[in-house]
């Protein structure tokens, strides 16, 4: 089942890409609140990033897998508190959600030197929703300046979730936005290579506007179990 649903959502990504001629984007599996055993079937099909919301569920999910968590980067997607930040800086690879000055000097504080740099990405609250996190688009520079300038970070891009819609064409306008900060970022920072967006219901109008991660969820593993 597991490798039958990896194939179906590459297969997605790869015809989205050639489309709109674009490259094909890196495949974010969206894990949270799915057990370990989810993920250990999903890691044998041969996915390797993993994407959490909360810090102590993947704690217990990474001791839950042993040796496998190791072997898998681990992407955090979720708000992020800054008492969480020694938590995050020692189990993530990549935090997406970095939305806040504090938030940088807490990672970085935190985060071991003997582990080479923490990758993240600034959250842009690209439609400026209330309900939503991330930074107003005119604050993405002095927060990217902030990141740049710590060595135990690396500014890899930006990440942004667009208002929720039934047709995923209307997130067009708002992933064409995250597209023109994600080049302005990149022309500013030679290590900037990534714009996380788009999840299963509108993976490919996000790719058609240059997303180069893609985060699925329920396309991979289905509905969310009940909490």
């Amino acid at each position: 089942m597991s490798t039958r649903l990896l194939n179906a959502v590459s297969l997605r990504l790869r015809n989205a890409a050639e489309a709109a001629d674009r490259p094909v984007p890196r495949l974010l599996a969206v894990s949270k609140t799915q057990p370990a055993e989810a993920v250990t079937a999903l890691a044998a099909a041969g996915q390797r990033a993993f994407g959490e919301n909360y810090v102590q569920e993947a704690v217990a999910k990474a001791a839950a897998l042993g040796e496998t968590a190791g072997k898998l980067e681990w992407h955090l997607i979720g708000h992020l508190q800054s008492n969480k930040a020694r938590e995050a800086a020692a189990l993530f690879d990549w935090v997406q959600t970095v939305d806040r000055p504090r938030l940088v000097d807490a990672l970085a504080r935190h985060r071991d030197r003997a582990r080479g740099p923490l990758d993240v990405l600034v959250q842009v609250n690209i439609d400026d929703e209330a309900s939503k996190h991330g930074c107003r688009p005119d604050q993405m520079d002095a927060l990217a300046q902030a990141i740049a300038s710590h060595p135990t970070l690396r500014l890899r891009g930006l990440m942004v979730i667009p208002t929720a819609h039934d047709d995923p064409e209307l997130a067009r306008p708002s992933f064409r936005r995250a597209r023109a900060l994600f080049e302005r970022l990149r022309g500013q920072y030679p290590a900037v290579d990534t714009l996380s967006m788009g999840m299963s219901g509108d993976a490919e109008v996000a790719v058609a506007e240059g997303a180069t991660m893609v985060r699925i969820g329920t396309a991979l593993f289905g509905a969310r179990p009940p909490k």
